[in-house]
């Protein structure tokens, strides 16, 4: 019984058991989507790969991906504040998500993965209203929980990835991914559902719904240009517009090109690339569970700080790994799943908290745009690299790791602060 209350008072049970409204809803649904991509991520690459997509056009889908996304991206805002953050974010799950699965489900050469990868696009639309439906009406001191939680949401369905294995070591990848593509598709149709019938329209959702109802769009687009010199003006938002960008490219490389250079350089088997997000997801969890909340209140350049530090060292160090030594990667693994622990759910936090209130949408918009403009020559580049040599795209996320080091050096210590709200 004094077990069961000491583990009742941890502060991220608390956060979960005692919350209300749509950041505990969204946070109970994460795993319809999270399952699924944790099952399909590891073998995306090699899904495209083994049907002849070479890597240069791996690269150039990634890149187009890009630049769909950035038009999206920039709609977004426009689209959240005119139908409100619940209708975007229910319809967009489905028209994002659903339609980009049940096509990559039978593609089969280029253009149908272009198809899939357009329809995809537009799920940056959701996931700037996702946001504001989740953290408008929240406690500004719960955010930080609140994203761990849903970064939780996810690693909870990492531990479905070994299903995917064992089903490709039996049946073949092709069929299998093209089975989970369809699954993925059926959970967002399930998820967007759920979430129109168990969340609610935001206080500030409800304003711009009334502010916008009435203006044409492309009034609101005009209104764009008194937007970005808030975020100009803004030197926490600056900041953390820089640190995201990076940490997206570094991301997105090392998610395209990870599971390639490990089997086809470091000799590792297919079916163990679906055992590694478990690594990465028990280190997070215990991490998140027993640090996270303890490191919570000092300065938060310092773990930022440490993190990127982490991932440096790894991603350097995994180039010089010797092929067939699958326990150097697995330690190399959980010193990567302490850094994600460390900065994921922390800038996430800090970009919510440097954001203006009232024009959430739209400078989420406006960030989407700006880290989707700068990421996109980044996966031709990549790919192109990966060409030339399997190890160059870890070298290119080193450096980036390097300069947001740098960033993370000049925040100031009274830039994040917590609001009472």
């Amino acid at each position: 019984m004094q077990l069961f209350k000491s583990i009742r008072r941890h502060p991220l049970l608390d956060l979960l058991i005692t919350s209300k409204g749509n950041a505990k809803a969204l946070v109970l649904m994460e795993p319809l989507w999270g399952i699924p991509f944790h099952l399909l991520a590891p073998f995306a690459t090699l899904y495209m790969f083994e049907q002849g997509i070479t890597e240069v056009q791996i690269g150039l889908l990634l890149t187009i991906s890009m630049m769909g996304q950035l038009v999206f991206a920039f709609f977004g805002g426009i689209i959240t504040d005119k139908t409100g953050r619940l209708v975007a974010t229910a319809v967009g799950e489905i028209t994002g998500w659903s339609l980009a699965a049940f096509v990559w489900a039978i593609s089969n050469n280029f253009w149908l993965f272009l198809l899939a990868v357009l329809f995809q696009s537009t799920s940056r639309v959701p996931m700037n209203s996702w946001q504001c439906l989740m953290i408008e009406d929240a406690k500004q001191k719960d955010i930080l929980g609140i994203y761990t939680w849903v970064h939780i949401g996810g690693l909870v369905a990492v531990f479905f990835a070994p299903i995917s294995g064992l089903l490709i070591d039996r049946f073949t990848l092709i069929p299998v991914v093209r089975g989970l593509y369809l699954f993925f598709g059926i959970n967002t149709v399930i998820k967007g559902i759920l979430t129109y019938k168990y969340c609610t329209e935001t206080k500030q959702g409800k304003i711009r719904k009334e502010e916008t109802k009435a203006v044409p769009i492309r009034t609101l687009m005009q209104e764009y240009k008194g937007v970005i010199p808030r975020i100009l003006r803004s030197p926490a938002t600056l900041k953390m517009v820089a640190i995201t960008s990076l940490l997206h490219v570094a991301m997105m490389v090392n998610g395209t090109f990870f599971g390639l250079y490990v089997t086809t350089i470091l000799g590792v088997e297919e079916r163990f690339l679906a055992f590694f997000p478990i690594i990465n997801a028990t280190v997070m969890m215990i991490f998140m569970f027993v640090v996270q909340h303890k490191i919570a209140y000092i300065k938060v350049k310092i773990p930022l700080w440490g993190g990127l530090l982490i991932f440096a060292t790894c991603h350097i160090s995994l180039i010089m790994f010797p092929p067939n030594r699958l326990i150097l990667i697995i330690i190399n693994l959980f010193f990567v799943a302490i850094a994600n622990a460390l900065i994921m759910p922390r800038t996430e936090a800090m970009t919510q908290l440097a954001l203006d209130p009232q024009e959430r949408a739209r400078i989420l918009a406006i960030i989407m745009c700006f880290t989707i403009a700068f990421a996109a020559p980044f996966g031709f580049v990549a790919g192109f690299l990966s060409s030339v040599d399997r190890r160059l795209p870890f070298v290119l996320t080193t450096a980036l790791f390097v300069i947001a080091l740098v960033i993370v050096s000049c925040i100031k210590d009274d830039e994040y602060k917590v609001k009472k709200n």
